[in-house]
């Protein structure tokens, strides 16, 4: 017993370690040189940044852990599509009423798509992660070096955030992987896609609700959301009677007629030149088949994951059916 005690408090203590990075490191000279040269920043002030920052062991092991079992559809739905979401969402809704018809109406995503979303990614703001931007970013751009260019782009974007936005760096928090606020922007998806919508002079995704709305709804329309179209359907397919190869990938590569007329059964709104993918979705006995529309693959560049944009639209979908049922 003692001997499992003590393992698990050198465990504990190892995974807490954390240590201030070291600027003399040759990675971390070129990155301060760079952001004088290239963005003009005072080179004493950036260096007190990093100085201050902190490399933890815990965000590198969280990085490095290994990849979850495959779920099934079902087992992946579950995670999300549960009934205390769903009344958080509702609730979520009813809080944000004025705010979602505005920011819905204006860019024509749907609601149940922001709730959707919003709800996966953080439970409604339950769940954001409580690593400073600053440590998680610096310890994965300086001490991993499988993913350090993209990190060390990332805290680039994020220095220029906490410059233009007029931010302590040290403030913003966010997930292991530096991905922050309610919609878990990464640092460049912020500078892309934030905005300010309650025009205060900030956007602040942290803690205002218009601007967290509002940010979700533009990275939509930016990325080709289209207002009032289908999102994704339920389909028939015999697998066995035709040659269709079910790619499960991230972009429409038919059309519905061209879907209808290899023998996929399904029914939309959609006229026979709109974009559309076969689908399969693997459950315990048995598959699933869906068309996912152009709409549907918008989601999913949000996280590139044809089972977390299902996820988003029946969580919204459920969401929605139950204000509706409650008002």
């Amino acid at each position: 017993m003692k001997n499992i005690l003590l393992i698990v408090a050198f465990s504990l203590f190892y995974n807490n370690l954390s240590f201030s990075h070291d600027i003399e490191r040759d990675n971390i000279k070129i990155f301060i040189e760079n952001m004088v040269e290239k963005h003009g920043f005072d080179e004493k002030e950036l260096s007190s940044i990093l100085a201050q920052a902190e490399s933890k062991e815990s965000i590198l092991n969280a990085i490095s852990r290994p990849a979850e079992r495959t779920l099934t559809w079902n087992q992946y739905r579950d995670i999300f599509i549960k009934d205390e979401r769903i009344v958080a969402g509702v609730q979520f809704w009813k809080e944000h009423t004025e705010t979602l018809n505005l920011i819905s109406e204006e860019t024509g995503v749907s609601i149940e798509i922001l709730v959707g979303i919003i709800g996966v990614e953080t439970y409604y703001g339950r769940i954001t992660g409580g690593y400073r931007v600053i440590d998680a970013l610096s310890t994965l751009a300086f001490d991993y070096p499988k993913r350090s260019p993209f990190f060390t782009r990332e805290l680039e974007e994020y220095l220029l955030i906490a410059k233009e936005e007029k931010m302590d760096p040290f403030d913003a928090t966010g997930s292991y992987a530096g991905a922050m606020g309610s919609p878990q922007f990464m640092p460049s998806s912020y500078r892309a896609y934030a905005v300010d919508s309650d025009n205060d002079g900030k956007r602040d995704i942290w803690n205002n609700w218009s601007d967290v709305i509002g940010s979700v709804a533009n990275y939509f329309i930016e990325h080709g959301w289209q207002r009032g179209n289908e999102v994704i359907v339920p389909a028939n397919y015999d697998e066995s009677s035709s040659k269709i190869e079910i790619k499960n990938g991230l972009k429409a590569t038919e059309t519905v007629s061209s879907l209808s007329f290899q023998g996929v059964s399904f029914t939309t709104n959609m006229d026979g030149n709109h974009p559309a993918e076969l689908l399969k979705l693997e459950q315990e006995n048995d598959s699933n088949y869906w068309v996912g529309m152009h709409n549907f693959f918008v989601i999913t560049k949000y996280n590139h994951s044809i089972m977390y944009g299902l996820a988003v639209h029946q969580l919204g979908q459920a969401i929605a059916s139950e204000f509706k049922r409650n008002k």
